[in-house]
């Protein structure tokens, strides 16, 4: 298992506030206060693994497929429904929202193969991801990706209530692969997925994906 770069700063943070806690503790407290030594110990030892286990990327296989529409990253599918889109699309789009908790891998991935046609930051709010507004009203970054039979899928990061940043790679022009990493949201988050309604969906609402792995939908 590796970590990811994104988390350089936090990590580094963490260790920091591991090191000079402990330092204080055992420096300065009477070895009478053992009681409050270990305690530090083992609170800081907690925040500093839970820091290193947020920023995971875990060894996978990952699945590739032309008819294939991947998951964009581990999490829980909240929302399958027809939506009107607020923004790039004129027309109706087929929704698939996979919310991350705290605990899920929060690489994101490029859910097909294509070109990149549109990129675009929104400042927003920062309501609970599983929230219906959380799509048009959080900050957010949107890409949109033209695969080869001309159809395009629209992949929507959300910040949630606990997400400080959004990172997205993606350059307009560029060819993105499948499966290879767009970007990365920190602390709790969701992805959404527009797609064109003939799409044939492979989920189901509840069920629990794994990004790059889980086929969401398929072409037709």
């Amino acid at each position: 298992m590796k970590l990811h770069r994104e988390g350089k700063g936090p990590i580094t943070v963490a260790c920091c506030v591991f090191l000079v806690c402990n330092g204080l503790a055992f420096g300065l407290l009477s070895t009478t206060l053992w009681y409050v030594q270990g305690f530090i110990l083992l609170l800081t030892s907690v925040l500093l693994g839970l820091v290193l286990f947020f920023f995971r990327i875990p060894k996978r296989v990952l699945i590739q497929g032309d008819s294939c529409i991947q998951a964009p990253c581990d999490g829980t599918v909240v929302v399958i429904e027809e939506v009107e889109p607020d923004e790039y699309f004129s027309e109706k789009r087929l929704q698939i929202s996979v919310f991350m908790s705290v605990l899920n891998v929060h690489v994101n991935l490029n859910p097909i193969e294509g070109e990149v046609v549109y990129s675009c930051y929104h400042k927003g709010k920062n309501l609970v991801a599983w929230h219906p507004k959380s799509s048009t009203e959080n900050e957010r970054h949107s890409v949109v990706y033209k695969h080869a039979n001309g159809k395009e899928v629209l992949a929507k990061q959300i910040a949630g209530a606990l997400a400080n940043r959004i990172v997205n790679y993606l350059r307009v022009g560029e060819r993105a692969v499948q499966t290879q990493e767009m970007g990365f949201i920190k602390f709790g988050s969701r992805v959404d997925l527009l797609l064109p309604l003939d799409c044939t969906v492979n989920v189901q609402l509840g069920d629990k994906v794994e990004g790059g792995i889980t086929t969401l939908a398929q072409w037709k």
